[in-house]
């Protein structure tokens, strides 16, 4: 886990404040949701103070999809703030793609 700034944008207004935010490492994470995907099991809760959620792969495609069945996947964090997916695109055998939204964190906290 590390303390990183992140720039947080408020609904119509101007100002943007600056606060600490702990983000947990990707490697644990990535740990994490192959453990849940191993599992295989549909899972939502809180993992590394962040909310998080895995979804197992399904046969059935996704509505208005060209895919064959809708890929497992895992995602962390808020929208706008910190936000982390892997999604099983290739199967449940392949390696996930990854998506991470880290375009608000504008600086890492010095320890004190």
């Amino acid at each position: 886990m590390e303390t990183v700034k992140i720039k947080v944008a408020a609904r119509g207004d101007e100002y943007a404040p600056v606060v600490p935010v702990i983000v947990p490492d990707l490697s644990e994470v990535r740990e994490f949701a192959a453990r849940l995907h191993a599992e295989g099991v549909a899972w939502a809760g809180e993992a590394f103070g962040w909310p998080a959620e895995y979804n197992p792969e399904r046969p059935e495609p996704p509505l208005d999809s060209k895919m064959t069945f809708t890929p497992a996947d895992f995602c962390i964090g808020e929208s706008r703030i910190w936000f982390f997916s892997l999604m099983w695109e290739g199967g449940k055998d392949a390696e996930p793609a990854e998506f991470l939204d880290d375009s608000n964190v504008i600086g890492k906290q010095q320890a004190e």
